[in-house]
């Protein structure tokens, strides 16, 4: 799956949660989708991991139990849902940290012997490295210092919108900066 150097004005952003040290162990997606510079939804699944099976750090990062996602869908069928939806209109994602997330996707794909379509993958982390001087690059921070609205921290839904405003936003001062 290659990184384009190309920003897109439509795509989708994403962020996985997981359960467990396994990329694949997914118990979350949110996805934001931007068409023509605009965000115009976000929406967040609840997944099922492999045995429901949590670990305390995971949990304390997210806030999601094994109680939460004990009656969610498996991820192929969340990803089925996404890719009816949205696939056929965006091969582009955006995420924060781009090489966890296409890790996740990737590793789950494999896992539970799903196609994924070609993608092109952006990362609003390198590119906050190369647009700003700061001293700390995490999404928290960066959405605090651009007075990007923060949602709920590490909840995928509210995760992929502030990615998604946060690469917006880098791509105007980009711009800017070339103007």
């Amino acid at each position: 799956m290659p990184t384009s150097h190309i920003p897109p004005s439509s795509f989708l952003a994403i962020d996985f949660e997981t359960a467990n040290a396994r990329p694949a162990s997914i118990c979350e997606v949110g996805i934001c989708v931007v068409r023509e510079g605009e965000v115009v939804e976000t929406r967040s699944w609840l997944v099922q991991p492999e045995d429901n099976y949590y670990q305390y750090w995971n949990i304390k990062v997210h806030g999601i139990h094994p109680e939460d996602t004990q009656d969610a869908p498996s991820f192929p069928e969340v990803w089925e849902e996404i890719e009816r939806l949205y696939m056929d209109e965006f091969d582009t994602l955006v995420a924060h940290n781009v090489a966890f997330d296409r890790t996740c996707l990737s590793q789950a794909a494999r896992e539970h012997g799903l196609h994924l379509p070609q993608l092109r993958w952006f990362c609003s982390l390198q590119k906050a490295r190369r647009t700003y001087s700061l001293p700390k690059y995490n999404l928290g921070f960066l959405c605090e210092q651009l007075g990007i609205p923060e949602g709920t921290h590490h909840r995928a839904g509210d995760d992929a919108e502030m990615c998604a405003r946060l690469f917006l936003r880098e791509l105007a001062d980009e711009r800017l900066k070339a103007e």
